[in-house]
Order: structure tokens, then sequence, then C-alpha cells
């Protein structure tokens, strides 16, 4: 069995500055982290691979920078990792993002079949949980999105049941492979890296692959293959305290200004009565 894994670089900061002319994340200078849903994805991979078998190759897309997130994964027990590092992926939104990674997942399937890609269920910098979906429509894949546990993996019959979250409950669902599942936190704890494998870590080699290596169509890529453009990014205004009331000078006085505070809002009553009625 051929499991991949799409891990993603993110700031490791709320501060995140936006270059003015692009309005895209400025990366230069901050602190970057493996983004915590995709290492649940490496950790599901991981665990499959000891049940059933097979290996477990982990992409990343981005800067050079990247390697260090696709040395963790190394250490944390994935088998081959590709960086997929050109000028021409810069600027990418979720559309222009799913292309290249699934142009090497491509790659890596004609030299090596995939029955799985594992993707955390969105990135904590972008939010959109839109990438896995982008890759398993390109591909045909069948698509499992948030996922909260694998029940089984049927590589004779070639399917696989998992659960997954969905409003008010879980649902069980059965599909045939090759299949993509994007994943939540609660699916699995990422194990922590020995020292040895830490080690070993830093002398595996990481193949680059650039656009030309995966024979990607530059006008899909980057800015020129993203039709999302962002017109303009504020900071909401920073909301006010309420009132507050000091009970210092007698708490009867406190409440009784409470009270008042209360009765002057608009639709309050009203929402009281309804209650006491109920």
């Amino acid at each position: 069995m051929h499991s991949v894994c799409c891990i993603k670089q993110v700031p490791d900061t709320a501060e995140v500055k936006i270059d003015p002319e692009t309005n895209t994340l400025v990366r230069a200078g901050v602190e970057s982290i493996s983004n915590p849903y995709d290492m649940v994805a490496l950790e599901e991979a991981v665990r499959l691979r000891e049940r059933y078998g097979g290996t477990v190759t982990a992409i990343c897309m981005g800067p050079p920078q990247g390697e260090v997130s696709l040395r963790e994964a190394f250490s944390l027990g994935a088998d081959a990792v590709v960086l997929l590092s050109d000028r021409a992926f810069a600027g990418a939104d979720t559309l222009a993002t799913s292309y290249t990674l699934s142009k090497a997942i491509e790659k890596l399937g004609r030299e090596l079949p995939v029955d799985l890609v594992l993707c955390g269920k969105q990135a904590i910098d972008g939010d959109t949980a839109q990438t896995g979906p982008g890759i398993a429509t390109r591909l045909g894949l069948t698509q499992f999105t948030y996922v909260v546990a694998v029940d089984d993996l049927d590589l004779e019959n070639g399917q696989v049941q998992v659960k997954r979250r969905v409003a008010g409950g879980v649902e069980i669902i059965r599909g045939p492979l090759p299949a993509l599942l994007t994943v939540e936190l609660e699916l699995a704890e990422p194990r922590r890296a020995p020292l040895p494998s830490l080690i070993a870590s830093l002398r595996e080699p990481v193949t680059v692959w650039d656009a030309q290596a995966m024979d990607a169509s530059p006008e899909l890529l980057g800015i020129k293959g993203s039709p999302t453009w962002v017109r303009a990014i504020s900071s909401p205004p920073a909301r006010e305290g309420g009132p507050k009331f000091d009970a210092g000078e007698g708490v009867e006085k406190a409440v009784s200004q409470c009270l008042d505070v209360l009765m002057d809002e608009k639709g309050f009553l009203s929402k009281l009565l309804k209650k006491w009625e109920a």
C-alpha cells in the first residue's frame, strides 16, 4: 500500500503580515511549523503502514525552508519525502495549490501506485478546507472529509471504511480505493520522534521537484493559476468592553445599575417574558 501525506508549513504566530501589493502572506522572517492537522494525517498514514505494510511518502509545497517539515516527517516515520519548490508556485490559492499537489501525486503514482492520500482537514493559516477536496476532484479519487477514524482498510477488495464528523453526530461510510481522506485532530495523537530517528532524519535525502519536473502547466501555477483575488484586507475594530458595575459602593446600587442597563436594551424584556412563558 502506498500512502501520500500532504504537509503544509504555516506561520507559528497569529501576528501574520500581509504584502500590501499582492495581499498574500509574508512568510520571510516568520517562524514556521508543520500544520497540526497535517501531522495527524501523517500519524495515521504511519499507523496504517504499521498495520497493513507499504510505503508512506510525505510531500510539501513551499520555499526551501519546507525541508524542515519534511525532515520532521522522516523522523516520525515517513519512508520518502518530496519538496515541491519553485518560484512559479508562489502566491497560489487553493485551486492552484491543489493542481500542484495533484501533479506531484500523479508523478509519484507512476513510480508506485497511490492507494491513499491523507491531508489535514484544513490549514491553520487559511482555514479554507478546500485543498484536500480539490486534489480528490482533480485526481478522481473517492473523497472522505472530516475523518475521525479509519475503521477498516480492505486492500484485497480495494475498499476503505471510515467514520466522519457530521452535524449532530458521526457517519460511517465505505468506498473504493484509491481514496483521499481529510482528517480531524481527534483522529490520532502524533507520536514523539525518538532521538535516533531525529538524528537519522538529518541525513536522509530530500527530493526536490520544480514545475518542469512534474510537467505542470505554468498558467495553472501560483498567482497565474489563482482566480481568487483578495481585494482588500483589514483588521476588525477592537471590541470595547461592556459596562462595569462597582459593588464597592454597595451591592444593591450595583445591581440596580445593572438592571437599568438591561431594561434599556432593546428587546430584553420581550425575551425575558418569552422565557417565563415557556
